[in-house]
């Protein structure tokens, strides 16, 4: 994988707007968050002991903080030549093309992996389901395309796992691999979106934007980033599955990680009731 140099950039620049909820590199003497080893690059980070939000559960001083941590995160003015290395938002196809190529590949090939074959049995099943979902998205990417929106960092990836709380309950937002500047709510549609159980209820999201604050939700925007984010984990669960015979006993749990979101009160139905918000 190459290297990017923002996934060091970010991190350093959030650390020095005051944000004590991000975990930078440790830099060098001479001020990079980086060293080079010949063909390779060393990052070092100071080690902190501490648990996700999938191994415990965030009491409502952790939801206000992330609120409050996220908020100074999407305020940061970030410096011109910091901006020009951070990808933009383009919305772009990329997940529901791979999507369609799944319809079409169970539909003319036969497995001869059980889970391959259990998961080409169940997208044939529900292949009007997965091609609404599609077109949905894609009108959603359509109308959004054509409006100007406020572009700010976002983390792209703040779910449970990416939050690391200590046994003093310092609280920190990790894994900066993706950071994108997009609408706010590409951040946001993590709050209440089922990709995890730290938001089970709307109080649970109440007390998130007591720290975050009160703001205008874009709710074209957040239907259309939870879509987007449903044919994402679709398609990479497909690519596990259907692309390759590797993963062992990650196969089985990975299929059911696919046919979950179909599930009652799961990302499907969430991303379905925000639409219905418009």
């Amino acid at each position: 994988k190459r290297f990017e140099e923002i996934i060091v950039r970010v991190p350093l620049f959030l650390k020095s707007q005051g944000i004590k909820e991000i975990i930078a590199p440790l830099e060098t003497k001479s001020h990079q968050g980086w060293a080079d080893l010949g063909e390779y690059k060393l990052i070092l980070y100071t080690f902190i002991e501490g648990k996700n939000g999938f191994e415990m559960e965030l009491s409502d001083f952790h939801k206000r903080t992330f609120g409050a941590a996220l908020k100074r995160i999407h305020s940061a003015k970030t410096p011109p030549e910091l901006k020009r290395q951070i990808p933009q938002e383009t919305y772009s196809p990329k997940y529901r093309e791979r999507m369609k190529e799944f319809q079409k590949q169970v539909e003319n090939s036969t497995f001869t992996d059980l889970n391959a074959a259990k998961l080409a049995k169940f997208i044939k099943s529900k292949r009007d389901e997965i091609s609404r979902l599609i077109k949905r998205t894609e009108e959603l990417a359509s109308e959004l395309q054509s409006r100007s929106h406020e572009l700010v960092l976002c983390h792209t990836d703040i779910h449970g796992g990416n939050i690391l709380i200590t046994n003093e309950d310092q609280f920190y937002i990790v894994d900066w691999d993706a950071p994108r500047l997009a609408p706010k709510e590409r951040d946001l549609m993590f709050i209440g979106g089922g990709i995890d159980n730290i938001w089970e209820s709307k109080r649970d999201e109440s007390v998130f934007y007591e720290g975050y604050g009160k703001t205008q939700i874009d709710f074209p925007m957040m239907a259309y980033y939870r879509y987007e984010r449903v044919i994402e984990d679709l398609a990479a669960y497909g690519e596990q599955l259907l692309l390759t015979d590797e993963g062992g006993a990650d196969r089985e749990r990975s299929y059911g990680w696919f046919t979950s979101n179909f599930e009652s009160g799961q990302t499907i139905e969430i991303a379905e009731d925000t639409y219905k918000l418009l």
